[in-house]
C-alpha cells in the first residue's frame, strides 16, 4: 500500500553528495583477495554486480559471498574463475552449474547460523554489496524486500557499497541502516528483479491440497522456497485467523490477507504482524508491502531463531525434500553428489515448529523425479547425499499419494508409511528392498500392492448428539498398532458379536487383512477421536466385495463404551456411500442372533433390507440401488 508521495527524503542526493560516486568508482574498492559479499534475491544489485565483473582482470582470487540470488550471476563465469570464486550458502540457478563443475563453493549451513559468520569474524567480509531504498528525513534507509542476512552482512562488512534505489519499498520492522553507514552510496532507478508466480503441476497442486488439509485454523504458517510451499496457499482460502512468520513471501499473501483470511489475531510473537526477511515476487506485491504496516522485516537471526518460532501458536512449518529414504532421512540440497540448492531454514523452522504448542513440521516433495522415472522415496539415499533433515527430527511426510507420519514412530511403521505415498509403480520394489534391508518382517511380502493410503473423499466427520465429533476416515496401513489396542479394549461380549468367536488375540495376519487393502474392493473405514498421542480409534467399518455377485459383505466393530451413539449406523451410510461409487449393488451380513443392537442398525436403514434368521445367525441383504 505505496503512499502517492515517497516516503523518502527527495533532496537527499543533494544531503550527501559527498557520499554518492558512480558504481565503477565505487567498486575500486575492491581489491585481489578481498571476500566480497552481494545482496540477496530480488534485491541483487544488479548495477554493482555488472561493475564489479567489469573489474574482473583486476581482482585476482576474489570470493563472491550470497545466499540466494535471482539476477544476472556474470562473475560465475568459466572464463572468470581466476578473478571471481563463488561462495554460496544457497545454491540457484544462475550459479548452479558453475559449483556443480567444481569452480565454486557451497556452504552448508543453517540459515540461522549464517550471521554468527559474519559477527564472529569466522568468516569476514570486506565490502558487502547491497541495494536499498532512499533515506528518510532522518537519514534511514530501508533494506526493503531483502532484510535476511543482508543486515547482518551490511552490519559487519569493513566497506559497505549502496545502490539506493526509488523503487525500493520501504518496509517496516528491524529493516533500516543508516546513511552514514554506507560507505559508498551509487544513485540508481532501476526496477527490481520480479518473479511471476509459479503455476504448479498437477501432481504439486495435490500435494499441496494435502499439506493445507493439515493446516489448522490460528495456525502461524512458514512456507518455504519452491513450487510446493507456494501452491499451499490457494487451499488455505476457507481457513481462520492464520498468522504467517516466514522466510519468504511472495505474491500469493496478498489475497489471504485482502479475503481476511491472515489475521495474525493469534500469533503469539508478533501479533496481527505478517513476519518475513525477504520476498519474491512481482511490483505488485512490492508496491503492496512499501510502508504497510501490517509487515515486519526482520533479519534471518530473528526470524529462524528456533525458540522465537517455538512460541508461536500452532506454527507449521512447510518445506521440501528432493529425496527421502525409508528410515526418513531427508535430503533436501543435493541430487547425490551434485549439490543443488542449500540447507536454507527448513532445520530452523522444523525443530522450531516441532517445538511449537500444536505446531507441524512438514516436508513435501513428489514422489517422482524425470518424468516419472526415478522414485524419490527410496530405500537408501543415493550416493553422496547428504542429510538435512534427520530421521530424528523428521515429523510429517506429503506426497501426492497422501500423508505419512513418522515422529516417533519404528522403522518398520515409518518404511510402511513412506512405500504407502510412494508412486504405486515404485511399491513393489520399494517393499521387497526394505525386507532385505531388514527394516520389515519377510511375512510382509504378501501384502506387495496393498500399500495403499484411502482416498480423500473416503474421508468425513460424524457429530454426535452431545457435540462429540468423530472424524471417519480409511484405514491406514501404520494402523496396525492402533487396531491391535482397539481389539483389546473389546469386551468379551462385543469381540464375540464381531468375530463369532470368543479370540483371545488378533492373529497378525488379522490384523494385516484389515489394514493391507486396496480401497476399491475391499474398503475399511476407522472413525477416531483425537488424544495425546494423535488420535484414538473407536470404531471400524469394513465391506469386502465378492466379484461373483458384485455384492460386498459389510461388518462393524465399536468399542463399548461408544455403541448405541449411532456409529454404526452412520458407518453404514458411509460404507454405502463410497459402495454404491464404485458400483457395487448393495451389501451382505451375517449377525448373531443375539446381537439385536447391530440387527436394528441394518433394520432401520434407509435401503431395502432382506433379513432371512436361522438357528444361530440372521442372514441380512441390503440393496444399494
Amino acid at each position: 500500500m505505496s503512499n502517492t508521495s515517497p516516503t523518502w527524503d527527495e533532496n537527499w542526493q543533494e544531503t550527501y553528495a559527498d557520499q554518492i560516486v558512480t558504481a565503477a568508482v565505487a567498486v575500486l574498492q575492491i581489491r585481489p583477495g578481498h571476500r566480497v559479499f552481494v545482496g540477496t534475491g530480488c534485491a541483487q544489485p544488479q548495477t554493482l554486480v555488472r561493475a564489479l565483473t567489469a573489474r574482473s582482470r583486476d581482482l585476482v582470487d576474489t570470493e563472491i559471498v550470497h545466499l540466494l540470488t535471482l539476477g544476472d550471476a556474470p562473475y560465475a563465469s568459466r572464463d572468470l574463475v581466476e578473478s571471481f570464486r563463488v561462495n554460496s550458502f544457497f545454491i540457484s540457478s544462475n550459479v548452479r552449474e558453475t559449483i556443480q563443475e567444481g569452480l565454486g563453493d557451497y556452504t552448508p549451513i543453517f540459515l540461522s547460523d549464517i550471521p554468527k559468520l559474519f559477527e564472529s569474524g569466522q568468516l569476514p567480509l570486506d565490502v558487502a554489496l547491497i541495494q536499498v531504498s532512499p533515506p528518510d528525513a532522518q537519514g534511514y534507509c530501508s533494506f526493503g524486500i531483502s532484510v535476511d542476512i543482508v543486515k547482518s552482512a551490511a552490519e559487519n562488512a569493513r566497506v559497505v557499497i549502496a545502490e539506493v534505489n526509488p523503487n525500493m519499498p520501504r518496509t517496516h520492522g528491524d529493516s533500516l541502516i543508516s546513511i552514514y553507514d554506507i560507505d559508498h552510496v551509487v544513485p540508481v532507478e532501476t526496477a527490481l528483479i520480479e518473479i511471476e508466480p509459479l503455476v504448479p503441476a498437477e501432481d504439486v497442486t495435490k500435494i499441496g491440497q494435502y499439506v493445507a488439509a493439515l493446516v489448522e485454523d490460528e495456525s502461524t504458517v512458514e512456507l518455504g522456497i519452491g513450487e510446493i510451499p507456494q501452491s499451499v496457499i490457494e487451499f488455505l482460502m476457507h481457513k481462520k485467523d492464520l498468522g504467517i512468520h516466514t522466510e519468504m513471501l511472495t505474491d500469493a499473501i496478498i489475497p489471504l490477507i485482502q479475503s481476511g483470511v491472515i489475521t495474525g489475531e493469534r500469533k503469539t510473537v508478533d501479533r496481527r504482524k505478517v513476519v518475513a526477511s525477504f520476498c519474491i515476487g512481482t511490483r505488485k506485491l512490492y508496491d503492496y508491502i512499501d510502508n504497510n504496516p501490517t509487515f515486519a522485516f526482520h533479519p534471518t537471526e530473528y526470524v529462524n531463531d528456533l525458540f522465537v518460532i517455538a512460541q508461536q501458536h500452532k506454527q507449521v512449518a512447510i518445506n521440501v525434500a528432493l529425496e527421502i529414504d525409508l528410515t526418513g532421512q531427508v535430503c533436501a540440497d543435493s541430487l547425490g553428489t551434485k549439490f543443488y540448492s542449500g540447507i536454507g531454514g527448513q532445520v530452523d523452522f522444523n525443530r522450531g515448529a516441532a517445538r511449537s504448542h500444536g505446531g507441524k513440521a512438514i516436508i513435501a516433495l513428489p514422489a517422482t523425479a524425470k518424468k516419472g522415472t526415478i522414485s524419490r522415496i527410496v530405500t537408501r539415499l543415493s550416493p553422496g547425499a547428504g542429510v538435512v533433515t534427520t530421521r530424528g527430527d523428521v515429523h510429517y511426510v506429503v506426497t501426492e499419494y497422501g500423508v505419512a507420519y513418522l515422529h516417533g514412530k519404528s522403522v518398520q511403521d515409518r518404511a510402511i508409511a513412506l512405500i504407502s505415498v510412494a508412486h504405486p509403480d515404485f511399491r513393489g520394489q520399494l517393499l521387497k528392498d526394505a525386507i532385505e534391508a531388514k527394516y520389515l518382517r519377510a511375512d510382509l511380502a504378501a501384502v506387495e500392492g496393498k500399500l495403499v493410503i484411502g482416498p480423500a473423499e473416503f474421508r468425513t466427520s460424524y457429530v454426535m448428539q452431545d457435540g462429540t465429533q468423530l472424524n471417519l476416515r480409511p484405514i491406514h496401513p501404520t494402523d496396525e498398532p492402533a487396531m491391535k489396542e482397539l481389539f483389546y479394549a473389546l469386551s468379551q461380549e462385543t469381540i464375540y458379536y464381531r468375530f463369532m468367536s470368543h479370540l483371545k488375540h488378533l492373529p497378525r495376519k488379522e490384523i494385516h487383512n484389515f489394514v493391507f487393502i486396496n480401497h476399491r474392493s475391499d474398503v475399511a473405514i476407522v472413525a477416531t477421536l483425537p488424544a495425546a498421542q494423535g488420535e484414538e480409534m473407536v470404531a471400524v467399518g469394513r465391506y469386502y466385495l465378492d466379484e461373483s455377485t458384485n455384492l460386498a459383505e459389510v461388518a462393524f466393530v465399536v468399542r463399548d463404551e461408544w455403541q448405541n451413539r449411532g456409529i454404526g449406523s452412520f458407518l453404514l451410510r458411509h460404507l454405502a456411500t463410497i459402495a454404491k461409487r464404485n458400483g457395487i449393488s448393495g451389501f451382505t451380513a451375517e449377525v448373531l442372533r443375539e446381537n439385536r443392537a447391530m440387527q436394528r442398525v441394518f433394520q432401520k436403514s434407509h435401503y431395502r433390507v432382506q433379513s432371512k434368521p436361522t438357528d444361530e445367525v440372521v442372514s441380512f441383504r441390503i440393496d444399494l440401488s
